[in-house]
């Protein structure tokens, strides 16, 4: 593929900047009369990051790039790269720790596995020490809460208990 976005080669442009495995370009803003910046990783088709650009001096044109604003735009868009793939770690990889009447503590994890032919999940139960108790495949739609989890454990891990 020859797209700008794949290129690794430098590029300081006032519109187009390229360095530290990012892009940065700015364009105009198809929501109003202003201008945005789009932050793309190499190698990636999509922006990770298109917020709004400062206008110039001019009020009709963009600001153009320079390397301080290059660099806290890639900082910007590295984090916001993150941020977004802990919230997906965080969605696929959950899990609740549960006081059982005899005083145990108990942890129960649900790990979703997406795709888009079969999605599926697991739904364990740990004790204390880290020692499996039970597992079940469950939908990946499957909410795990306090409520459900305690329901489980006091099913003694029964599989009908979660695929209500």
């Amino acid at each position: 593929m020859t797209d700008l976005v794949d290129s690794e080669e430098k590029t300081t442009e006032p519109r187009l900047w390229r360095d530290n495995g990012w892009t940065a370009r700015v364009i105009k803003n198809e929501d109003d009369d202003g201008w945005a910046v789009a932050m793309t990783a190499h190698g990636q088709a999509e922006p990770a990051l298109v917020g709004p650009w400062t206008m110039g001096r001019d009020k009709k044109n963009p600001k153009p790039l320079d390397g301080a604003a290059f660099n806290t735009l890639v900082k910007t868009a590295r984090e916001f790269v993150r941020r977004s793939e802990q919230q997906l770690h965080a969605t696929l990889h959950q899990q609740i720790e549960l006081a059982q009447d005899d005083g145990q503590r108990l942890r129960v994890t649900l790990d979703i596995e997406p795709d888009d032919e079969h999605p599926s999940a697991l739904l364990r139960a740990w004790d204390a020490a880290g020692a499996l108790l039970a597992e079940a495949r469950v939908a990946p739609s499957f909410k795990l809460t306090r409520a459900s989890a305690g329901t489980w454990a006091e099913s003694g891990f029964s599989v009908q208990a979660v695929r209500r």
